[in-house]
Formats: structure tokens, C-alpha cells, sequence
């Protein structure tokens, strides 16, 4: 058999595409519109509407602009209705780049530990390659999360506002990486010429006293406390005089994070369901809590997610939303698109083999804020709340089918209560570790959708 095209081949494949008159007209109508204007399933999207039967009232979407911190947006989302519950308000944000910066400068930390950590291994392998290609990216994970909320407290919006590198974190991203990687050779050549850990650490104290001034000058310092005053929505006036970020945390919002655990689907043959897992060299505080994945069957997750929002706690996901999504509608649905029709041809990876072969992974952080369910409680579509601003769907609040949620939902953070024995008895167990490269680490790498 050969191995190359030849150009009789070539002829051939011209020949069988031309003699079928529907791959012309595909042809025309893609070249001058786009494949996903003609493929548009409209029968599909009109079938949809933004109605469920059960709805967790929310206040206006948020945005998080060019930037990857989508799995902060959709944390303080889930955070803000607990504050606009204590402080009576119908409107009300908290400062996403208040934690962007705590996060960076525990990441850059992170990093550099990780450089010292692998100081006797090959600079060209694998795993320092790694560590080499994204020192500083927006992204995180739920557990992520928590180790920033739990270490430095939360702060309303109006004391920590966006900045012009909050919103469009490329150009900081940049130069900060740049740093980082230079102080990584700094640490590799001091560990060269003999030195200790203590010594490489003692330097590392210099650099990130050199990144939290680079970082102020792109978002601002943080503060330490600050006044406390706000208007309810009965216009009644409220002072509470100096709080720390901390304290206002726990005064107004109170969260049990601790609770909270994070289930994922992944129906890969590395991966058992029951099973407890975590990912090498991924987080961002040292010290602080490590990311902690079970494993289990989708209905699992869905029974769960159910729960909880009946009871009115708004679900916390990771997703691979670029998968079968129409932006402006804001429709996540396996139908929104008829590429069977415009191709000719099924796309036939399932959901294992797409993880497995690098076609799907976490990019993107949400939140569940509503679900649709039949007549015999099974659910058909749920409600997501998104930080791309008000624009797509409904006022920025989207449609996910439940067939979607099936193959391409990848991680929830549910309550312990929603759990089995049985699988809380799995939390007890120690974690099988991934490859930092697994697809299950993917939302916290910089190349996540933005």
C-alpha cells in the first residue's frame, strides 16, 4: 500500500466531491457565511426557552472581559447571593480582582517552589517543560478557590474595582511570566553552583517581593481593612465602621467551603468511578488545600445537582463550553448544529475517547442556577449563569440540555449532604495522583477559554 497522496488521488477526490451537487451548495453557503450560520439547527433552538421549573433568583451577570478568570467570577458568584441575603441587596458584586491578586502572587509563590522541588530533574523533561509553559495563567480550580477565600477573605466590588489589566490580563501575564521564568533559571543555576534549598528560598523571598510590586502597579494593593457602609434595598442606610477582608467574609457570608466537595465524570479507562484522584503539581498555595476529585457516573452528579438546587443552592461546574454552543442564543445543546447535514459525515468520538485523543477538557467555570424537570423529576435542560456580561441569551444567563450536561459537564462542587455513604466513606481514602498533563487539570492552565 503507499504512503502518500499521489495526484491521481487528488483527481479523485475532486472528481466524487463535484459529482454530489449538495457538497457544492455546502460549499457556497460555508465560504460566504460560515459554517455555523448554516449549520444552525433552528428547530432545535426554537424548541428551547428560558423557563424552569425550579429557579434560584440571581442578580444581573457578570464579566470578566479578556481575561481566564472564569472559575473566580463563577466562585464569588455563588458567594454574592449569601451577601445579598445577609445585606438585604437586590444588586451586588464581589471584588474578583481582590482574589485575582492574592492568587497570583500564592501561584508565582507556587511556582517557584515547584522549580526548587525539581531542581534534579532534566530542564528539557517533561515535567519542567510543564512547569516552564504557564508559570502565571488566570486559570484555577475550585479548590483553588477556597484556599484564596479561606486565607484572605472576600471584599465588595467598589473597594477593589477592576483595572485595566484585570479585564485584559495578557500584557501583565506577559511580563510577569517572563520574570518568573528568568528567576527559574536564577534557582537552577544557584542549585548548579551548590547551593541549599534554604539559600534558593532565601532568594525567592527577594523575588516575590519584586512580583508583588509589579503586580500592584497592574491591579492595586489589596487592602487590609476597609469602611463599611452600604443602602439596602428599602433604602434603609447601614454603617459597620472598619472590617477586615476576612471578617467581612464571615460575617456576612459565612459559606461552610469545607463542605464542599468536587465530583467529576471522567469515563476514561484510567480513571475508576468511586475513586478519589488528585493532579500533580496543581494548585496555587502552598500549604493550602489540594485539589481533590471523585470520580463517579453522571446521574450521580446530576441527582446532586438537582438537590441542590431545589433547596435553592446555587452549583458551582466546570465544562468544555466551545463544545456545540451558539453564543449569541446562548444554547448548549448537541442539536444546536446539524454538521451531519453540512458534512455529510458524524462526528463519533464518545465522551472517553474525546478526553483520551485531546478533542475535549474543562475550559470554562459556571454556575447552575436553575433546572427543568419532567413530570417524573428527571431533568431536561438546566439554567447557567455566566461571566461573559449581559449580551448572549437571556440577559447573559444561558441554556445547557441535559444531554449536553451529559458529554460535556466534567466537574461540580456539591455539599456532603448530597452524598451517599458510601461515597463519603471514598473521601477518607487517599487520592490516586494524575500527570499534571491530565485533562482533568486543564481549567487551571492558561490556555482554558477566555
Amino acid at each position: 500500500m503507499k504512503d502518500q497522496i499521489e495526484v491521481d488521488d487528488v483527481r479523485s477526490f475532486a472528481v466524487r466531491f463535484s459529482a454530489e451537487p449538495k457538497n457544492r451548495l455546502a460549499l457556497n453557503a460555508v465560504v460566504k457565511n460560515g459554517v455555523a450560520s448554516v449549520a444552525l439547527n433552528q428547530h432545535a433552538v426554537s424548541n428551547l426557552s428560558h423557563t424552569y421549573s425550579h429557579l434560584i433568583e440571581t442578580p444581573e451577570a457578570t464579566n470578566q472581559n479578556s481575561s481566564g478568570r472564569c472559575w473566580l467570577f463563577a466562585g464569588l458568584n455563588t458567594l454574592r447571593l449569601l451577601a445579598m441575603k445577609s445585606l438585604n441587596l437586590e444588586q451586588f458584586e464581589l471584588s474578583q480582582t481582590y482574589l485575582m491578586f492574592w492568587d497570583k502572587l500564592e501561584k508565582a509563590n507556587y511556582f517557584l517552589e515547584g522549580i526548587i522541588s525539581t531542581i534534579n530533574e532534566p530542564l528539557d523533561g517533561r515535567l519542567v517543560m510543564w512547569l516552564l509553559a504557564d508559570p502565571i495563567s488566570d486559570a484555577g480550580q475550585w479548590d483553588m478557590f477556597v484556599n484564596l477565600v479561606e486565607k484572605y477573605g472576600v471584599v465588595p466590588k467598589s473597594v477593589m474595582p477592576e483595572t485595566a489589566s484585570s479585564g485584559r490580563t495578557r500584557d501583565m501575564n506577559e511580563v510577569l511570566a517572563a520574570k518568573l521564568r528568568e528567576w527559574a533559571w536564577v534557582l537552577r543555576e544557584q542549585a548548579a553552583s551548590g547551593a541549599r534549598v534554604d539559600d534558593m528560598r532565601s532568594a525567592k523571598d527577594d523575588m516575590l517581593a519584586e512580583f508583588y510590586r509589579m503586580l500592584a502597579i497592574h491591579l492595586g494593593q489589596p487592602p487590609v481593612s476597609f469602611l463599611w457602609e452600604w443602602r439596602d434595598k428599602d433604602k434603609a442606610f447601614h454603617r459597620y465602621g472598619r472590617i477586615t477582608p476576612l471578617h467581612f467574609f464571615r460575617e456576612y457570608i459565612a459559606a461552610t467551603l469545607d463542605d464542599m466537595v468536587c465530583l467529576i465524570n471522567a469515563p476514561t479507562g484510567n480513571k475508576e468511578y468511586n475513586r478519589l484522584y488528585t493532579v500533580q503539581h496543581l494548585g496555587n498555595v502552598v500549604g493550602g488545600r489540594g485539589v481533590r476529585y471523585l470520580n463517579v457516573d453522571i446521574e450521580v452528579m446530576k441527582q446532586a445537582a438537582v438537590q441542590m438546587i431545589v433547596d435553592g443552592t446555587p452549583v458551582w461546574f466546570g465544562c468544555d463550553v466551545g463544545k456545540w454552543l451558539e453564543h449569541d442564543l446562548g444554547v448548549m445543546d448537541l442539536d444546536v448544529y446539524d454538521y451531519e447535514l453540512v458534512y455529510g459525515t458524524n462526528l463519533g468520538l464518545d465522551k472517553a475517547r474525546r478526553l483520551d485523543y485531546g478533542h475535549s477538557r474543562m475550559t470554562h467555570a459556571m454556575v447552575l442556577t436553575g433546572v427543568d424537570l419532567d413530570d417524573g423529576g428527571r431533568p431536561m435542560k438546566w439554567r447557567v449563569e455566566n461571566s461573559w456580561g449581559t449580551d448572549l441569551g437571556d440577559k447573559g444567563y444561558m441554556i445547557m440540555t441535559d444531554r449536553w450536561f451529559s458529554e460535556y459537564l466534567y466537574e461540580l462542587t456539591v455539599s456532603r449532604r448530597y452524598l451517599s455513604p458510601e461515597l463519603l466513606e471514598v473521601l477518607e481514602t487517599d487520592p490516586v495522583a494524575l500527570p499534571p498533563w491530565d485533562p482533568m487539570g486543564s481549567l487551571a492552565r492558561g490556555d482554558a477559554l477566555l
